[in-house]
């Protein structure tokens, strides 16, 4: 008669254990897909913001003193300066903010390069920093200000853009939207 390497228990907690392993890999049946997981593209005024970095939720979290979330619409002579200004603390500190330069409050498109002419998306957090244009071989993207309207105060928005610092890493920032009171 042969005997089995492992007797019976050990075999089934054996097997139990690669199963559980197994289960443990895969995400949770409910778990909404990381864009469902973003505030809705709204233009109401509703002061929200987020998009994916690399993929991962992003949205204004945390407070170190000052909003997490702010836009920010500085007219002067030439014409306007816009900042989006946002960051996230969750045990470890990510902000991103985009930059408008020389606009008119109006519907329109600014296409975001290296460098910046007409408008800047930057980075920092775990997956690096995309900040300074020294430390940066390649950035494009765009800002698309879907509704403008001085009168009720609402600014709202959609932006996307991929950066490559000097060591090769790319940071893909997708999904944006954004909708605030002016």
């Amino acid at each position: 008669m042969i005997r089995p390497i492992f007797p019976l228990a050990q075999r089934w907690a054996f097997c139990a254990s690669v199963l559980l392993l197994m289960q443990c890999s895969k995400g949770k049946p409910n778990d909404p897909a990381p864009v469902d997981q973003l505030p809705p593209a709204t233009q109401t005024g509703a002061g929200t913001f987020g998009c994916l970095v690399n993929g991962q939720v992003y949205m204004p979290k945390g407070n170190v003193g000052m909003t997490n979330f702010a836009v920010l619409y500085e007219p002067g002579p030439q014409g306007a300066n816009l900042n989006i200004i946002t960051y996230r603390l969750d045990g470890r500190y990510q902000d991103l903010n985009l930059y408008c330069g020389l606009i008119t409050l109006q519907k329109r498109t600014f296409i975001i390069g290296l460098p910046a002419t007409e408008a800047s998306g930057v980075y920092t957090g775990p997956v690096g920093d995309y900040r300074n244009e020294n430390d940066l071989t390649y950035r494009r993207g765009r800002i698309v200000l879907t509704r403008v309207d001085e009168q009720a105060g609402v600014l709202a928005g959609t932006f996307e853009f991929t950066s490559v610092n000097t060591k090769g890493d790319t940071l893909k920032i997708t999904q944006g939207r954004f909708d605030s009171k002016l």
